[in-house]
């Protein structure tokens, strides 16, 4: 297994900062975070706010070089690029794959057309449609860039399970299009069985991310129902079952990176990369 930690949950470190911190623990990669710092002036350091490593779509080109160098020297890998642009939005996709291709991403997160919402947005249909077309115009912009297109299982989207989101990318070659599988997501929506579910997914598996995550009983109503809440722990302790995650990968002799994405802000960042790589270590 090859281990990385999504920069995402390092908003405090710049990127040598993160190189040196990931290479001494015995990490084999990095995954870049790409979207753009607030522009409200708060420059304190948050997982979905403020980042010490800037990278942005805009200037991910730029700094390619420096990424290659830094990630070479403390011999990590780029494990991926987690953008957060929508297969719809072609302008910000263009940008975001010259990037790719500049520092040399085999992979980059692109996301459903529109977020799924009981409020206003619960078409899944239409949201279906507008996904499988965007991608396919993605994926006609990125051939012959070498970069694959990876959707991610996560609440609040129509791909909320491994099933949901193979209904889309299978649309596609496995070499055009994957999924990145995150059970932590799953178990408080989208929930498949893994023994089920990794095999199904197969080489549409791109990646992977992992973290702890456990429900505690809310608020309850004037009906006496209770309204579960979930909070970030460590794997460990966590609701899923990450040893028999391992196992299933490797019978189908998954190749990918399992990235660590720890957003318990009480916690520094070195405390939580140490856990979970010293965790992994152990159950593999």
């Amino acid at each position: 297994m090859r281990y990385s930690v999504i920069s995402v949950s390092l908003p405090d470190l710049d990127l040598l900062g993160q190189a040196k911190l990931l290479s001494s623990l015995g990490y084999d990669g990095l995954e870049l975070r790409v979207r753009r710092n607030p522009d409200n002036g708060d420059t304190k350091p948050g997982f979905w706010g403020f980042h010490h490593n800037d990278l942005s779509p805009e200037n991910l080109t730029s700094r390619a070089a420096e990424i290659r160098q830094v990630l070479s020297d403390h011999n990590l890998a780029l494990a991926g690029l987690a953008s957060y642009v929508k297969c719809t939005d072609l302008e910000e996709f263009k940008l975001v794959l010259e990037g790719a291709v500049a520092v040399g991403a085999s992979a980059m997160r692109v996301g459903a057309s529109a977020p799924f919402t009981k409020q206003d947005n619960d078409n899944y249909q239409a949201i279906f449609g507008d996904t499988v077309a965007g991608y396919a115009r993605c994926i006609e912009i990125a051939r012959g860039s070498g970069v694959k297109l990876l959707l991610e299982t996560h609440g609040g989207t129509i791909h909320t399970s491994a099933s949901l989101a193979l209904r889309i990318v299978s649309n596609f070659s496995p070499s055009q299009a994957g999924i990145i599988f995150d059970p932590n997501n799953m178990v408080s929506d989208g929930f498949e069985t893994t023994g089920v579910v990794i095999p199904m997914l197969g080489e549409y598996i791109g990646h992977c991310h992992i973290a702890g995550h456990r429900p505690y009983p809310g608020e309850t109503d004037e009906n006496g129902t209770v309204t579960w809440k979930w909070e970030c722990c460590s794997m460990a302790e966590g609701l899923y079952d990450f040893p028999e995650m391992l196992r299933w990968l490797k019978k189908i002799d998954y190749q990918g990176f399992i990235s660590v994405e720890d957003y318990r802000a009480d916690l520094s960042s070195e405390y939580r990369c140490r856990e979970a790589i010293e965790y992994l270590k152990k159950i593999e």
